[in-house]
């Protein structure tokens, strides 16, 4: 069976190798780990099963699919680890935010790459994630799916500048939900409710409303369907939605995920 490595291992590397071997795509023996933190490798090692491996050298060489899960100012340390010892048949997959593939071919030649820009819900197997690949991975583009596919939803976009739109609206969008359940839970206490009381009902309705819109989309019906369908004439719904659109609630959600975009392009360079 194939073998996966993962250079760093923080959340989302454990994120992916909890899915991993939770879907079986990968046995645990057949994972392997390398980190400058022993702690961390002797966790993951004991709670997974996973192989740990002093170097990342050493990891490079014995793996078929490399996932780089280092931050992205250790990027660059991280490819001049594996340079001289990565074989050209690897399939190279990273999730450092703003490291173009170009960046990374750079140091490791024309290799199979694949960008991958996921979020935090992978913690928890609902994440979001969008895959690029360049022309040398797109062979190998259905293998990199489904290791992303095991900790939530993953898609494809065929334009690597359109990972930056990605970042605005998926990798970044986690906050501006945690941003709303906030202030709705502040409001709540304003207008009088226990904090814990609030706090519940507005967890449990941000989880109901997005369960609701993933069942509704299998039927073809949309957030705004969704939306028109409880906001009676003359109701409260419909009080609360006059007072976001007079405040130009639209316009402020599209300049918030474009300066995220244009912040991601900044930091892609």
């Amino acid at each position: 069976m194939d073998k996966i490595g993962f250079v760093g291992s923080g959340n989302m590397a454990e994120a992916l190798i909890k899915g991993i071997i939770a879907a079986k795509i990968y046995a645990p023996e057949n994972v392997f780990v390398s980190d400058i933190r022993a702690e961390r490798l002797e966790f993951l090692a004991d709670k997974y099963g996973v192989t740990i491996v002093e170097n990342n050298a050493e990891l490079a060489g014995k793996v078929e699919t490399l996932v780089l899960s280092v931050k992205p100012q250790n990027m660059t340390d991280a490819l001049g680890s594996i340079k001289d010892a990565i074989g050209g048949e690897t399939l190279v997959i990273s999730i450092a935010a703003g490291i173009k593939v170009a960046k990374i071919a750079a140091v490791l030649g024309e290799m199979a790459i694949v960008r991958v820009m996921p979020n935090t819900p992978a913690l928890i197997g609902e994440g979001a994630s969008a895959l690029y690949a360049n022309e040398r991975a797109k062979s190998l583009l259905e293998q990199a799916l489904s290791i992303f596919s095991s900790v939530g939803k993953a898609v494809v976009v065929d334009n690597e500048d359109l990972i930056d739109a990605v970042t605005a609206v998926s990798g970044s969008g986690p906050a501006y939900y945690f941003l709303l359940m906030e202030e709705m839970v502040k409001a709540g206490v304003k207008l009088g409710l226990p904090e814990d009381v609030a706090k519940d009902l507005v967890l449990q309705t941000a989880k109901g409303a997005g369960l609701l819109a993933v069942e509704a989309d299998k039927n073809g019906e949309s957030p705004a369907e969704l939306r028109r369908k409880v906001t009676s004439p003359g109701g409260t719904t419909e009080a609360a939605l006059k007072t976001l659109a007079a405040n130009d609630y639209s316009r402020l959600i599209t300049d918030a995920l474009t300066a995220a975009c244009d912040r991601s392009k900044e930091l892609s360079g």
